[in-house]
């Protein structure tokens, strides 16, 4: 028989372990956190966080997006960090001063961003002093709302001449155009852009697209997965062979500026298609 004292100790330690719950039950149970939600920075974060690709070893393919950050980009970025994908962003400085959360998130995200003018002019039809406005004025916007400069140059129309290459010179910067097209902005059809990418797809590919096209932002996803079907890293530019080691005015894909098709593969007139910078976010 236990002694009076004994069940008097045994009462409080009886309460105790009712009391507290055991190790194994709390690691179950869901972690306090600030807010229910996840902070878009947190989002971001995590995203960032996909392992680099070494785009000599494997299949890697660059998409690429003119004129934004276009009103459906949130949700193109979206559709990036679910399938692991980085892309490269052409930005027009008057699209980055109306959606400056977009062209924030695509610098936190990881992805590429390069500078595409701030008005999409016909750099070979204006004067010296307006091409270095155009892009210099978007570098700057650009590194002041995202904290990060554009790494490389893609002129409007892909039109280039020498002052536009004097300019890159100036300002450090490469010039990226393409050596493939999606002709988003003209079919608006989400089979037909589907197609159009595909048939253009080969390893160290750069396909020119358009972020405020919403049958692209629509058909991504499928477009992706058949990408990555077919065994390619869809990387940023910065990634593919050849790109990493770029010089001011050097030209990427090498030959591109000599393609006589360049040009069809962009809209007739460019910043009225993306819509007024007014409709904000």
């Amino acid at each position: 028989m236990k002694s009076p004292a004994r069940m008097l100790l045994a009462v409080p330690c009886a309460l105790a372990l009712l009391a507290t719950p055991t190790a194994a039950w709390s690691a179950d149970q869901p972690k306090p956190t600030t807010s229910a939600k996840a902070t878009t920075s947190d989002k971001a974060k995590s995203a960032a966080k996909v392992a680099p690709v070494d785009c000599a070893k494997v299949k890697c393919i660059a998409l690429t997006f003119d004129d934004g950050p276009g009103k459906y980009a949130d949700k193109l970025l979206d559709t990036l960090k679910k399938y692991k994908a980085k892309a490269t962003f052409f930005l027009e400085g008057q699209y980055v001063k109306s959606r400056p959360a977009f062209a924030k998130r695509m610098a936190v995200e990881g992805h590429d961003l390069g500078n595409h003018s701030y008005t999409h002019p016909h750099l070979r039809d204006v004067s010296d002093d307006k091409i270095r406005e155009e892009l210099i004025k978007t570098q700057d916007l650009v590194k002041q709302v995202t904290g990060k400069s554009p790494t490389m140059i893609r002129p409007p129309y892909g039109e280039l001449d020498e002052r536009v290459r004097t300019v890159a010179t100036e300002m450090g910067l490469p010039i990226v155009l393409w050596n493939g097209g999606s002709r988003d902005w003209a079919t608006r059809n989400e089979k037909a852009i589907y197609d159009e990418v595909l048939k253009n797809t080969k390893r160290d590919g750069v396909i020119l697209m358009h972020d405020w096209v919403e049958q692209t932002v629509k058909v991504m996803p499928k477009l992706l997965a058949a990408l990555q079907k077919e065994g390619y890293h869809v990387v940023a530019v910065s990634s593919l062979r050849g790109a990493k080691d770029l010089k001011a005015a050097d030209i990427y894909p090498v030959g591109s500026e000599k393609d006589p098709g360049l040009t069809e593969d962009t809209p007739t007139e460019g910043g009225e298609f993306a819509e007024s910078p007014a409709d904000g976010l």
